[in-house]
């Protein structure tokens, strides 16, 4: 494993704006995201994280909630892809149709854009506003493995404060999941 310096962009600061390819063969950009959206959630994912299983049911939940008020979410898939081919770009497709994703989920094979997020593991979430600033970022929630469980949701929480124009209690949480590999 290889430990490389983030350049870790702040809540409060603008996230970086990226154009990467997504599984749909068109290319993304963060951009036009937030012309079109008023929030934007970017998750540091890959296909086979534990965490990103126990998160999938509860992060496609979160999209199909708030996606009629302006929302979308982005997987993000900064993980060395030269570390097994659990991580290719064809077994990304794989895992989206397996896990029947309802976002854009898209292939960071340099990790510059994983790297400028300053995203450490899987999954992460960074909370973006329209106005391209990062709102929230750390954990979705408190409770990984158990989705019933009551606890804190921290990703869902920060939405619906965005949404509501008011201020996030909890701007940022110190992730949880796997630690993302680095190339060399």
């Amino acid at each position: 494993m290889n430990l490389l310096e983030t350049i870790d962009t702040p809540v409060g600061s603008y996230a970086p704006d990226f154009e990467l390819p997504g599984i749909d063969d068109q290319v993304h950009h963060l951009r036009r995201y937030l012309e079109k959206f008023q929030a934007v959630g970017v998750i540091s994912m890959c296909n086979h994280c534990p965490y990103v299983e126990w998160y999938i049911d509860r992060l496609k939940n979160i999209q199909t909630k708030f996606a009629p008020k302006g929302f979308t979410l982005i997987g993000m898939n900064g993980s060395d892809g030269n570390h097994g081919t659990r991580t290719s770009f064809e077994n990304m497709k794989a895992f989206a149709q397996r896990q029947d994703l309802n976002f854009p989920y898209l292939w960071d094979s340099t990790q510059d854009v994983t790297r400028s997020f300053g995203a450490t593991k899987t999954p992460m979430a960074f909370l973006i506003d329209s106005n391209g600033i990062v709102r929230y970022k750390g954990k979705i929630d408190d409770h990984p493995q158990d989705p019933l469980s009551v606890g804190e949701d921290y990703l869902r929480t920060a939405i619906a404060s965005l949404f509501l124009g008011q201020e996030i209690d909890i701007p940022e949480t110190e992730p949880i999941g796997t630690t993302l590999i680095w190339r060399n």
